[in-house]
């Protein structure tokens, strides 16, 4: 045996006798020291937070077999829905109104009746409509109410309804039964059809006036990140007869050209008059759009793991995190929401939550050039992914399932997920080499609620993140596929080449929240601070000019004073304030900062913009009412050129001094893909939201009271336990936890 052969036996005994050692000291420590404690999943004491929580797998199905029995119609399975077909569209909670929650929560009154707001499809009636009803109580529902009128001042057409899954399986039938066998030669010679090598992706709004159910559908090959690989092939389609036999094709377009329909497009092709791109087949992977690793695996990346356990508790929809609690829920058209925010036990917040996410895209392909997608209509909340451990989200965090009833009654597995996360930064800190010697700081760590929707091509991550200065963060990244269009013409004005035949469309993001902020009670004012320079003369030298920042202040009287148009100039320091005042003589607050690169939504001209005029705003802050519960509709997005709910009309300047206020904030992003978004658009610089801090609400920082302090001088044993903290982890967290398997069940639902 060699000397290095022998060196290298000495240092796997080592590392072995190492591993052996800290089982030992994991074992012979106190329970949780360095495991995972068990997460409490029952109800808090007094069930509070239920008053918000989402339904149950249990009430869904009660409040379908309500229906099912006291509407005096028959009701088909969505599933299998004809659009000719009555059938329940949605079901989702239906939120008591913030009086009676109030009431139940801080006066000590009854616990408000638990409902559920169901919305129907009625397809099988002389004038087919969409009908919403408020259905309770539950668990078990003995009456019903219709609300449709009283929510929007009308039935609801029935042009303007979401898609159903059928819908999409019936257009795919049409495609493939009535459409491609009218362009035989063409569909075989350049699409080299084959009945399944075709995925359609459908544009919207469905129409280019109010009435229309009309779409464009562009053509991809039908390979692993289809959206890269557009065929040039685009259809429109008239899907306005509830009997998709009469379905009509209304104009198609080739590489360019534009036909009537694809008997014209087939006769020009045999006839030789089409300008032909032939598009190489993909293989199944899809080849450069495929998110396979392009190298092997090799050293894990870093783990983060609790070396006492837990420090956040999860009991039912209740959270709680150092000074903070919360209740939560999911949407199932806004996705992830928040509810009765308090630290230190003062609610800060009674509801955050996310409103609508837009994307307006631009082409010189029909498809893409026509998209404004509001993903609100297609479900943030029913798109929730269910989330990958240690990618998505910490391997160790503590993941939720959500219940939601689209389709059908069902749960999806690890839609949400709950972790502390150390940000590897200090929170605050300061090194002292003046005077006296010291060092002192707070460790940066927050509690993150997450969840992430995949609608199409994108995934939004939609985070909300606590801190221990009493700060929180609403904040979404954008990542997932691009949308593409085929290169063309004059394609580069509207993107960049980043494949063969793929145009990377350029497009606007805009996400819109609702934040309903209870500073030091439910009454609040809106107050501006900001800066101006003033000249003066120098007291001590009248003949020395000074130029210094001096404080501005402004109280917005009316909701048109707080109407902030995104180009506009917005005083940097905006915050609600309370009716009490901290040790220092000032109004108690909490500012609203907002983190958005956006640009122009829409031109306001447009005959849509009024759907989607919340983002005219970066923020607007109006008086609550119950009458206006969210910034937009999901019909919105099948006709908003008559918008069910326009977001505009809530700002009719009354005042807003004293009064129960909600701020709506925008922000958001342009996007232009390049070729680093190939296969995959990145977090990275994609990253958009807001902030409310604590103004004034404290008479010093909060964290000076955070267990996560570190602090000594130069005349103390800093490496004495006692006194620093973090001297002690070389033998508390000298370990790794007990992971818990891996396991995924995201393909199953």
């Amino acid at each position: 045996m060699n000397v290095k052969t022998a060196l290298v036996l000495l240092l796997l005994a080592l590392a072995t006798i190492f591993a052996l050692v800290c089982v030992l000291l994991t074992r012979a420590r106190a329970p949780g020291a360095c495991q995972q404690q068990p997460l409490q999943q029952e109800e808090a004491e007094d069930g509070r937070s239920r008053v918000f929580a989402d339904l149950t797998p249990e009430e869904l199905a009660r409040v379908v077999q309500y229906l099912r029995g006291n509407l005096g119609v028959p009701l088909a399975d969505a599933v299998r829905a004809k659009h000719s077909d009555n059938c329940i569209a949605s079901v989702d909670v239906q939120l008591p109104t913030k009086a009676e929650v109030l009431r139940f929560l801080d006066a000590g009154g009854a616990r408000p009746p638990r409902e559920a707001l169901a919305v129907l499809y009625f397809g099988d009636q002389a004038d087919p409509n969409i009908t919403e009803y408020v259905v309770g109580p539950l668990p078990v529902p003995t009456y019903h109410r219709d609300v449709t009128v009283q929510k929007y001042g009308g039935k609801v057409p029935y042009h303007r309804r979401p898609a159903l899954p059928t819908e999409y399986k019936q257009t795919a039938d049409f495609f493939k039964s009535q459409v491609f066998p009218t362009a035989p030669s063409f569909m075989l010679e350049v699409m080299e059809y084959d009945g399944t090598n075709l995925a359609a992706v459908t544009a919207a709004p469905r129409g280019f006036q109010s009435g229309d159910r009309l779409a464009w559908f562009i053509m991809f090959q039908n390979v692993s990140g289809f959206f890269l690989h557009p065929m040039g092939l685009e259809v429109l389609v008239d899907h306005s007869n509830l009997d998709p036999a009469q379905w009509v094709v209304s104009r198609v377009f080739y590489n360019g050209q534009y036909y009537r329909d694809m008997s014209e497009l087939e006769r020009a092709y045999v006839q030789g008059g089409v300008r032909v791109e032939k598009v190489r087949r993909a293989p199944q992977d899809g080849d450069f759009s495929s998110m396979r690793p392009r190298v092997p695996m090799a050293a894990t990346f870093p783990l983060q793991y609790e070396p006492h356990g837990l420090r956040y508790s999860v009991r039912s929809n209740h959270v709680t995190f150092q000074g903070w609690s919360f209740a939560f829920g999911m949407s199932l058209k806004t996705g992830m929401r928040l509810f009765d925010i308090r630290y230190n036990g003062e609610r800060i917040v009674y509801e955050m939550s996310v409103q609508e996410a837009l994307s307006v895209y631009g082409s010189n392909c029909p498809g893409g050039m026509s998209t404004r997608y509001m993903d609100g209509s297609f479900g943030i909340g029913r798109y929730a992914s269910p989330l990958v451990r240690g990618v998505d989200c910490p391997y160790t965090a503590t993941y939720m399932d959500t219940h939601t009833l689209h389709e059908s009654p069902g749960g999806r597995k690890a839609t949400l997920c709950i972790f502390e996360q150390n940000l590897g930064s200090p929170l605050r800190r300061h090194y002292s080499n003046l005077q006296s010697l010291y060092y002192g700081g707070v460790a940066n760590s927050a509690l993150v609620l997450r969840s992430i929707t995949t609608v199409g091509n994108y995934d939004y991550v939609w985070d909300f993140i606590f801190y221990q200065n009493g700060a929180i963060e609403g904040k979404v990244q954008a990542t997932g596929y691009t949308s593409s269009s085929f290169f063309h013409g004059d394609g580069l004005q509207y993107g960049n080449r980043v494949w063969e035949h793929t145009l990377g469309t350029i497009h606007t993001h805009f996400v819109n929240y609702k934040v309903d902020l209870d500073v030091g009670g439910v009454k609040n004012s809106l107050v501006a601070h900001d800066m101006a320079f003033e000249v003066a003369r120098a007291p001590w030298n009248p003949e020395l000019q000074i130029e210094q920042p001096r404080l501005t202040e402004e109280v917005l009287d009316t909701e048109d004073q707080a109407a902030f148009r995104l180009h506009s100039t917005m005083p940097r320091y905006i915050y609600f304030a309370a009716n009490s005042r901290n040790k220092w003589g000032h109004q108690r607050g909490y500012r609203i900062q907002i983190i958005s690169f956006a640009g122009e939504h829409i031109p306001e001209a447009s005959s849509m913009e009024r759907a989607i005029s919340w983002a005219r705003y970066k923020l607007a802050v109006t008086r609550r009412k119950e009458e206006e519960p969210t910034s937009t509709s999901i019909y919105n997005q099948n006709d908003p050129w008559t918008p069910t709910v326009a977001f505009a009309d809530f700002i009719n300047n009354e005042t807003i001094i004293d009064e129960d206020l909600v701020a709506w904030i925008t922000a958001g992003f342009l996007h232009i893909p390049h070729s680093e978004d190939i296969p995959n658009t990145v977090t990275v610089g994609n990253s958009v939201g807001f902030l409310l801090r604590p103004y004034n609400y404290y008479d010093l920082d909060p964290s000076i009271y955070s267990r996560d302090g570190v602090f000594f001088t130069s005349k103390q044993d800093f490496t004495a336990c006692k006194v620093n903290s973090v001297a002690c982890l070389p033998k508390t967290a000298c370990c790794f936890p007990s992971l818990p398997p891996f396991v995924y069940e995201g393909f199953q639902n």
